[in-house]
């Protein structure tokens, strides 16, 4: 590659790549300085090398001025083996992260420079104890010209009872600041002088291309206030950050106005330092604290005795033990020392929290942008119930996503809340469906609206995202569906999306990242405006038709912000498994309060596991102080693997990682984005995808088609599990999904593709040795699962018997009461699926009626609910199905129905 080609792939502006290309550059110099020294190239790619480094390390604490002055000054001295060790050096410090700890590795080559990122003494135990480091960015006027001065003075405020330590980062522009806090995950704080300016001096189109995204035009006009248009820009962008501004003017008018409320402190700038490094390590302190796990810690050495039923609290059943001593060994003392059932001395309840559990989901609320945070600790299958119990009554309409999770379908049944379902964009040739069209939606409340029966509609429940990675336009759903019923709950699943959060691209997409945009937008007074210039356009009785085509916009003064939002936090964070949350944005959540706690008692188990609940509490932390890094991290990861693998030559030929034009259909892509890795594609066009389109694909999600290697999803899955150690969980018939998380490393990369070209080499093998017997016999099997795929069944609809309240034209029906119809087993009979008996009932009558859900997986979603009329469509789907696990279907016996004269007679009724 050319050096001019390298320099357009490593723009500054680059920014979601940036990590991993960061550590490779600094490889690459290595390399480069090592064939110098040795005398096997010359000095000018070492130069070009170097010349690359430059923009981005100003946006990094650590190698620092000076060390880059060193490293410049040997480089001019052709002082090529002084040049190679230090390089050397510095690479690996930053790859190892070791400059975060080691105190030498901030020296030049010949002596050390003052302890910048000193270690405190070594523990009782022998281990040594870090100090958390950060770094915290500078925003000022010659910033870059006096940086070697004034990051010295900020390390003289160190002190040795300091709990943290954080090295500068010193910008002196506005759009060098955007660039600093997106590619520098390590920035936890920032600290805005007043007098800088608008323009960085490096290149950064895509940057600017962004920027008209996030930051108001205001920005670029000369009088513009850009200490304050900066602060809300690194808010909007990365909410976690502590901002602080050193001003000379009126801090106390300052302090007060409404554009400073996400300033976390105002300071006058000629003030005694010392309280700009002490706010700023309180503020790292606020963020650090886990004060339900901190108590736990507390707890565990404290010597308690214990009267209680809870045994193995303490460990002394275990370890005084001589049959079950193992566990204890296995676990760890501090797993039962840190047992109990009690929710008194330092612990708390989690049914009515009144302490540190309290204290800990209001600190949760705060870092995942809600009103209130609930603690769940029997997993979002409970979460998503308990929310359907707390605002559903019996009777109430959701308008609910056919192709969600069981827990959601489950909730309505306990509820007696009367699912309308609406379905998913079909993607027969994977066997799994998407996501739900915003049309579809719209189109049920217009229905219902027609019928009279809008006020019956309580909630719209959907999955975001879904499993397979389908993102909904959230805000734009809200608000078009607001703009039909203003009251109107809603529900996001987002089980699997927890981490979006923290991720400026993703977050606007979340459930609580669109109610707070939506609560922003109905206090702009242009929200009024843009109403009434709509209403003035539709005119007094627009048809439904000119509706649904029609993006609508509520009225801001009728608009109730009601969004529930739950995520399995163990799925996507640091959490132990079935740690899961609730989040709440509801204006009217005191209107429900009560309620919601019922239904917390109801589904809440009395003896929750502390460990659990340790462990949400330390996932909020780790997300508030790292998580912008980590999540940075998992896209990476997914992006080198799709492209490793799309553009391996032997790999490609059997597997590959469907694009984002594979998994959206282009009708939901108005954008015109094809995919994160087409030719020419910028991280702008991602972003404006993630603006403009109804559906989007989480880039951390990997649909890996494997039947064009001859496997379906669950042989595929079972092999990497059984035979290479490779572990995943959703499948399809002829692909498998792959997730990139906080958890994963390069080198799970490498391991992956190593697999990969091991199966594909053995499939060459036993094609070339097997001759066209074998050959023919793979590309039958190729066929049957890419070609020969079944049709995916739609929702029927719910017998007359079930739908006695229900509209004429709309599909709503009571599945409560035909769930709990089956409880009589006498009302109940069985029809084997391949039998002639089906076949006659399906063309003769009378109509057979399921009994229960029916669940195959994959795909994973109910193809019966209680209550539905079977088709031919779905015996089809079920008869073509070669999957092994079907929940709600006993092969020996057939399907489950509720017989024709007990419905006969309920009909009568």
């Amino acid at each position: 590659m050319t050096t001019k080609a390298k320099t357009s792939e490593h723009r500054i502006d680059h920014f979601f790549s940036m990590p991993a290309a960061r550590a490779d550059r600094w490889r690459d110099i290595v390399g480069a300085s090592r064939a110098w020294s040795s005398g096997r190239s010359n000095k000018a790619a070492v130069e070009a090398a170097f010349a690359e480094l430059g923009p981005i390390e100003e946006f990094h604490a650590f190698p620092g001025p000076e060390l880059m002055g060193a490293l410049r000054d040997k480089l001019q001295g052709d002082n090529a083996v002084g040049f190679t060790e230090l390089v050397r050096r510095v690479s690996a410090a930053i790859v190892t992260r070791d400059f975060k700890y080691d105190a030498a590795e901030w020296g030049t080559a010949d002596e050390f420079a003052d302890s910048p990122a000193d270690v405190l003494p070594p523990t009782l135990g022998g281990r040594e104890t870090r100090r958390p480091y950060f770094e915290m960015l500078m925003v000022a006027p010659g910033a870059t010209t006096h940086a070697v001065y004034q990051i010295a003075e900020m390390r003289k405020l160190r002190r040795p009872e300091d709990a943290f330590i954080y090295e500068m980062v010193p910008v002196e522009s506005f759009e060098d600041a955007i660039c600093a806090a997106i590619i520098n995950p390590y920035i936890a704080a920032v600290t805005i002088f007043e007098g800088f300016t608008y323009t960085s001096r490096h290149p950064a189109p895509v940057l600017r291309s962004v920027l008209a995204n996030l930051v108001p035009e205001e920005a670029r006009r000369e009088d513009a206030d850009l200490s304050l248009l900066l602060a809300n820009s690194l808010k909007r962008l990365r909410p976690e950050l502590d901002v602080y501004l050193l001003s000379d003017r009126r801090v106390e008018s300052l302090a007060g106005d409404p554009r400073a409320a996400s300033i976390r402190r105002v300071l006058y700038a000629i003030e005694e330092p010392l309280e700009l490094h002490l706010s700023v390590l309180e503020g790292i302190q606020r963020r650090f604290e886990t004060p339900f796990f901190d108590n736990l810690k507390k707890y565990a050495r404290r010597p308690i005795s214990t009267f209680h039923a809870l045994p193995i609290a303490r460990g002394k059943s275990v370890f005084k033990s001589d049959w079950i001593r193992d566990m204890g060994e296995f676990y760890g003392i501090n797993l039962f020392l840190a047992e109990s059932s009690a929710t008194t001395g330092g612990l708390d309840s989690l049914l009515e929290p009144t302490g540190n559990i309290k204290r800990s989901q209001e600190m949760a609320a705060r870092a995942f942008g809600a009103d209130h945070a609930f603690f769940v600790t029997n997993g979002t299958s409970t979460s998503n119930k308990m929310v359907h119990q707390a605002i559903v009554a019996p009777g109430d309409i959701v308008i609910l996503d056919r192709n969600c999770h069981k827990s959601h379908h489950y909730g309505l049944v306990l509820a007696g809340g009367q699912p309308l379902y609406v379905d998913a964009f079909p993607m027969t040739e994977y066997s799994m469906y998407g996501a739900v069209p915003l049309a579809s939606v719209k189109r049920a409340l217009l229905d219902l609206k027609a019928e009279g029966r809008l006020d019956r509609v309580k909630m719209v429940d959907l999955t975001n995202c879904t499993f397979d990675g389908h993102i909904y336009n959230t805000r734009r759903v809200m608000e078009e569906c607001l703009a039909i019923k203003p009251d109107l709950v809603f529900l996001w699943d987002e089980a699997w999306f927890g981490f979006a959060r923290f991720s400026p691209i993703l977050r606007p997409r979340t459930a609580m990242g669109a109610a707070s945009a939506i609560g922003a937008w109905i206090h702009d007074p242009a929200s009024i405006k843009a109403y009434e210039k709509q209403q003035d356009e539709l005119g007094s009785d627009p048809s439904a038709d000119k509706l649904l085509e029609t993006r609508l916009i509520p009225d801001p003064r009728k608009v109730r912000v009601r969004v529930y939002q739950t995520h399995s936090t163990h799925k996507s964070m640091s959490a132990l498994r079935q740690g899961s949350m609730v989040l709440v944005k509801d204006v009217d959540f005191h209107t429900v309060e009560s309620q919601f706690h019922e239904a917390v008692f109801t589904h809440a188990s009395t003896s929750p596991n502390q460990q659990l609940i340790g462990s949400l509490d330390v996932a909020r932390r780790q997300m508030e102080l790292e998580g912008y890094g980590l999540v940075l991290n998992a896209i990476e990861i997914s992006l080198s693997i799709r492209r490793e693998i799309n553009s391996h030559p032997l790999i490609s030929k059997y597997f590959k990682v469907l694009g984002a034009d594979g998994m959206v259909p282009a009708e939901y892509r108005n954008s015109g984005f094809v995919d994160f890795l087409a030719p020419g594609t910028t991280w702008a066009e991602q972003v404006r995808s993630m603006h403009e389109d109804e559906f989007c694909l989480d880039p951390t999600r990997m649909t890996l088609v494997c039947g064009t290697a001859g496997f379906d999803g669950t042989e595929f899955k079972a092999l990497l599990a059984n035979t290479y150690d490779i572990q995943l969980n959703k499948t399809s018939r002829n692909s498998v999904l792959l997730q990139s998380n906080i958890n994963n490393t390069r080198s799970d990369i490498a391991q992956l593709l190593r697999v990969l070209l091991e199966i594909c080499n053995a499939i060459e093998t036993r094609l070339a040795h097997g001759g066209s017997g074998e050959q023919d016999a793979f590309a039958a099997r190729v066929k049957s699962l890419m070609t020969d795929v079944p049709d995916l069944p739609n929702f029927s609809h719910f017998h007359e018997a079930f739908r006695q309240d229900a509209g004429r034209s709309t599909p709503e029906g009571d599945m409560r009461t035909a769930f709990y119809g089956a409880y009589d087993a006498a009302g109940c009979e069985y029809v084997t699926l391949h039998g002639e008996e089906c076949d006659r009932r399906l063309r003769e009558g009378p109509e057979m009626v399921s009994a229960n859900f029916v669940i195959p997986y994959p795909p994973g979603f109910p193809i019966m609910v209680p209550g539905q009329v079977i088709t031919q469509e779905t015996i089809e789907f079920m008869r073509k199905l070669d999957v092994k696990e079907i929940h709600g279907y006993e092969k020996a016996r057939g399907l489950k129905l509720l017989r024709p004269d007990v419905i006969s007679a309920k009909s009568k009724r």
